[in-house]
């Protein structure tokens, strides 16, 4: 597996030099443990529906998502009854799926449940980065149609830190010989974690930028 700096300076030489690729990179936020709950419930049911769907398609609706679902208030959602979830499915500003309408129900249920541990901010933007993979595990166990590529978007867009197994993210991975396939075993996700906490202890930088940097690598 190669030192952080060499793959660093494979994506740097691709993209234009060291300077040009720091400035595509997006960091966490530092004040994500105080993103409301709304903005978690926003961001979980944006990635829910972008799953599948042309994004564009999402982003065109997204005002109408807000609107319909009362700018995604927790308490509202989690309490959502047949006749709203009827309404929602007849309503032409959103995307008419239904299991997907009812993954804002039980994801806002969800985000209630994470009040007893301190709430959304606390659990979601807090969850140690060194135990990212956990925290993935927890939302696809707990959350709503929130496995796999769709937690890890919510969470990089949500503004944590976060890595995505993306394509090229998983082919650096392979060629660092850290994974020989697509990550889906608990014992894999364990192996690129690992190498994610390696890096980031070679270079100091988040879950976030190493991901994008293995990403522009390729």
């Amino acid at each position: 597996m190669r030192h952080f700096d060499e793959i660093f300076a494979i994506a740097a030489n691709r993209h234009g030099g060291p300077a040009a690729l720091d400035g595509k990179l997006t960091k966490p936020d530092p004040q994500i443990t105080a993103r409301p709950e709304d903005r978690w419930l926003s961001v979980m049911t944006r990635c829910v529906f972008n799953a599948g769907f042309n994004w564009k398609v999402i982003a065109a609706k997204w005002d109408g998502f807000e609107r319909a679902f009362d700018g995604f208030d927790v308490g509202r959602n989690a309490f959502m009854d047949d006749a709203q979830l009827d309404a929602h499915l007849r309503n032409t500003e959103i995307v008419r799926n239904g299991a997907k309408i009812q993954s804002v129900r039980d994801n806002a249920a969800f985000l209630m449940e994470l009040r007893d541990a301190g709430g959304a901010g606390k659990v979601l933007g807090g969850w140690p980065s060194q135990d990212y993979i956990g925290l993935l595990e927890m939302l696809k166990t707990r959350g709503s149609r929130l496995g796999a590529a769709t937690g890890q978007y919510a969470m990089r867009f949500a503004g944590r830190d976060a890595f995505i197994l993306s394509t090229d993210v998983t082919a650096r991975l392979v060629a660092e010989g850290v994974i020989d396939k697509p990550a889906t075993s608990k014992r894999a996700l364990r192996a690129v974690q690992e190498a994610f906490n390696h890096w980031a202890a070679q270079s100091g930088r988040s879950l976030s930028e190493i991901s994008q940097v293995l990403a522009y690598s390729v």
